[in-house]
C-alpha cells in the first residue's frame, strides 16, 4: 500500500470517528429531552383539548423537547399524584399547581425555588414577577422567593340570566352590588309551584376546593380574613366576620328559600345556570368560555357582591417545578414554563378558557383588545383584580381548608347552625396545624 492510499484511509478513518464521536455529534442527532407535565382540570369546558393543543405547538417549535401532558384530575387530586410521583422517585418535570397549595409544598421541601433560573436568565426575581399582576404575588413568592410561576388564574363571578331578570322586573343592566340586593332579587327571581321550586334565584357551588374558595370571597366582602397571610398555622374561622358570611349562605337556604340545600358541585351550579334552573350563580371566571359558548339566553357577569367591601380571593394555579428535577429536565420544564407564561400564549389560553392572563402584556396585544372589544364579559374578573388578595394558604392546606368545608356543608344540609359548625372548623384546623404550631413557636430565653 502506497504511503498516499494509507493517509488517505488514515483520513477517512478519522473523519468516521470525529462524526460517530458523541461529544461531536450535531445537536439535532441527540435524542429530545423527554418531560411531564402534571395538569389539572378543575372547573368547566374543555381545558383538557386546549393544554394538548398548546403542548402539541410547544413541541412543534422546541424539537430538542418532547413534553408530554399528563391530565391528573382536580386540583386536590392533582397534589396527591405529584406528591405520589415524588415518592416513587419520578416527579414530573413541572406541574400546575392550585396556587394555594405552594405554601405547603415550600413547608415540606417538595418544590424548588425559581431563583437560580431567573437570575440565569439575567433577571432579578423582582423584574421576573413584574410582568404578572401584583395581586397574583402573595400566592407565588414566599420568603421573597419565586416558586411558582402563574399561569391560569381567577376571581369568583356573579352569572345572572339577563331573561330571568326582565320577566321578575328587574334590570338587567343593573346588577346587584351587595348582600341586601342580591338576597332581594334572589327572591323575586325564584320560582315555584306550591311547595316545588322550578327554579332558585341563587346557587353557589360547595364541594370540596370550590367551596371553600366562595366561603372565602364571602367572608372577606365581609370585611373579613380567612387566614393569617404572613404565617402558615394560623385561620380565622370562628369570628364574628365568618360567621356572617356563613350566616348569610345558610339564610339564603334555609330562611329565604331561594337557594338549594345540601351540597352543590361546580358543574352542577353550571349545569343549572345553563338549564335556566338557577336565576344566578357565583362562578370561578374559568368557567366563562363554557357559559359563553353554551348559554341560549343573554347573561352578564359581575364582581361578588359585598356587604363591608369587595374583596375577593385569587384562584387558580402557578406553574412549579419539584423538588428532585434536575440538569436537562429542569431546563426543558423552565423553557415550557416561560413559553406558556409568554403574552402571547398567555392571552391564548385566556381566550381560550376563560381564566384572565396573569401576564399583564396579554392585553396589549392587538388580539386580546379585539377579543375583549367583543365579549367584555372577559374583562371584569381582571377589573376586580384591583380588589383581590392572596387564597387561603396554610401548612396542611387540604385538611386544614376541608375542616371548614366539612361544617360549611352540614350547615347547608340542616345538620349545624353556622356558630357551632365554625367552632368545630377551628378546633379541628388548629388539631391540624398544631406541629406547625409547635415547631414554629418562638423559644423564649430562660434567665
Amino acid at each position: 500500500m502506497t504511503t498516499t492510499r494509507r493517509s488517505v484511509l488514515a483520513g477517512a478513518a478519522f473523519a468516521a470517528s470525529f462524526a460517530l464521536s458523541p461529544a461531536f455529534a450535531p445537536a439535532l442527532a441527540q435524542a429530545p429531552t423527554e418531560i411531564e407535565l402534571f395538569f389539572p382540570v378543575p372547573v368547566d369546558g374543555q381545558l383538557a383539548r386546549d393544554m394538548a393543543a398548546m403542548i402539541k405547538e410547544f413541541n412543534e417549535t422546541h424539537p430538542a423537547i418532547k413534553a408530554t401532558p399528563v391530565y391528573t384530575g382536580s386540583y386536590d387530586e392533582t397534589l396527591i399524584k405529584t406528591r405520589a410521583a415524588m415518592k416513587a422517585g419520578k416527579p414530573p418535570a413541572a406541574a400546575i399547581m392550585s396556587a394555594n397549595f405552594l405554601l405547603d409544598l415550600k413547608i415540606e421541601g417538595e418544590i424548588q425555588p425559581l431563583d437560580g433560573l431567573i437570575k440565569a436568565a439575567g433577571k432579578t426575581n423582582d423584574q421576573f414577577m413584574g410582568q404578572f399582576f401584583p395581586a397574583l404575588y402573595g400566592n407565588a413568592v414566599l420568603d421573597r422567593s419565586v416558586y411558582g410561576v402563574p399561569f391560569h388564574n381567577s376571581t369568583p363571578l356573579l352569572y345572572i340570566n339577563a331573561d330571568h331578570f326582565k320577566e321578575a322586573g328587574l334590570d338587567p343592566d343593573k346588577l346587584p352590588t351587595n348582600w341586601e340586593e342580591l338576597a332581594a332579587a334572589a327572591k323575586k327571581l325564584t320560582k315555584r309551584e306550591g311547595d316545588r321550586v322550578t327554579r332558585w334565584g341563587i346557587t353557589m357551588p360547595s364541594n370540596y376546593d370550590y367551596g371553600g374558595w366562595i366561603l372565602q370571597a364571602l367572608t372577606q366582602s365581609n370585611g373579613g380574613q380567612w387566614f393569617n397571610v404572613d404565617y402558615g398555622g394560623e385561620v380565622y374561622y370562628d369570628t364574628p366576620s365568618m360567621l356572617g358570611a356563613l350566616t348569610f349562605w345558610s339564610d339564603l337556604v334555609a330562611k329565604a328559600k331561594v337557594h338549594p340545600t345540601g351540597v352543590q358541585a361546580g358543574g352542577a351550579v353550571s349545569s343549572a345556570f345553563l338549564s335556566g334552573q338557577s336565576s344566578m350563580v357565583l362562578l370561578s371566571t374559568g368557567s366563562l368560555t363554557h357559559i359563553r359558548g353554551n348559554a341560549k339566553f343573554p347573561y352578564k357577569v359581575a364582581f361578588v357582591p359585598k356587604n363591608v367591601k369587595n374583596e375577593v380571593p385569587i384562584g387558580g394555579a402557578s406553574l412549579v417545578i419539584p423538588t428532585g428535577v434536575e440538569g436537562a429536565r429542569r431546563e426543558a420544564a423552565w423553557t415550557l414554563i416561560n413559553w406558556m407564561t409568554a403574552p402571547e400564549k398567555s392571552g391564548w389560553w385566556s381566550r381560550a378558557t376563560g381564566y384572565f392572563a396573569p401576564n399583564m402584556a396579554a392585553y396589549d396585544l392587538p388580539e386580546m383588545k379585539e377579543f375583549l372589544a367583543k365579549n367584555p364579559d372577559a374583562g371584569i374578573a381582571v377589573k376586580q383584580l384591583a380588589f383581590a388578595k392572596p387564597w387561603f394558604a396554610t401548612y396542611k392546606t387540604v385538611p386544614v381548608r376541608k375542616a371548614i368545608e366539612d361544617e360549611l356543608q352540614a350547615v347547608l344540609s340542616g345538620k349545624k347552625s353556622p356558630k357551632e359548625a365554625l367552632v368545630a372548623a377551628q378546633k379541628t384546623a388548629d388539631e391540624v396545624m398544631r406541629p406547625y404550631v409547635e415547631q414554629t413557636a418562638l423559644k423564649l430565653p430562660t434567665n
